[in-house]
């Protein structure tokens, strides 16, 4: 079972480590980091970079794909290596995945059209703009399609996307594995439950304003 996880500049670190970390602990599973050429691909920090050690023609048709997101998104709309490479993994793909926006990179390249999708909450309501139906859920599963809200949702999608490719005790164990057990220190992880004020500076931080 080969996954492979697509960079560009500006991702966000989170949206692929995340899901990597859970899904490397599978047996019978690689999992690769592929761009356009091998090489660093600088993270949304410009601090933190991960080594590609493919490019997309040495990975043309993995089993699963897993499409970060970030601020770099709307530059790598416009990457037409990528979302070609998208388009064409897909038609071949057992699940085709995303973390946060990185739904708006499936749905440039037509995967996502008329289907529902989440993607992180700033920008929930735009999917639609690109022909997909926004649907509330941190995973929301379509066919063979799996979208993830913000972030940390990633983790989410990527215990859900293990129990499909292996089973449930595999998924379970992996997330005692990693301890992963959420108790926030607070209660603002949700636009529900956060204040106006509180929503307006998470998207300032996002758009580095």
């Amino acid at each position: 079972m080969r996954i492979a996880i697509p960079l560009y500049p500006g991702f966000t670190a989170l949206d692929a480590v995340g899901p990597y970390t859970v899904l490397a602990f599978a047996p019978g599973v690689t999992v690769a980091f592929v761009a356009g050429e091998p090489g660093p691909v600088v993270d949304d920090q410009d601090s933190l970079s991960i080594t590609a050690t493919a490019a997309y023609d040495d990975l043309p048709d993995p089993d699963v794909i897993l499409v970060p997101g970030g601020p770099g998104t709307v530059g790598a709309l416009g990457d037409h290596r990528l979302i070609e490479w998208i388009r064409a993994a897909h038609r071949t793909t057992t699940w085709t995945t995303s973390v946060c926006s990185g739904a708006f990179l499936l749905a440039h390249a037509g995967i996502l059209t008329g289907l529902p999708a989440t993607t992180h909450w700033g920008f929930h309501d735009q999917l639609a703009a690109f022909g997909a139906v926004p649907a509330a859920g941190r995973v929301v599963t379509e066919g063979k399609v799996v979208t993830a809200a913000g972030v940390s949702a990633g983790l989410d999608m990527a215990l859900t996307l293990l129990a499909l490719l292996r089973d449930e005790d595999t998924a379970r164990a992996v997330q005692l594995a990693i301890e992963y057990d959420p108790a926030p220190p607070f209660t603002s992880g949700s636009p529900a439950t956060a204040t106006p004020e509180l929503r307006e500076r998470a998207l300032s931080l996002i758009r580095g304003v």
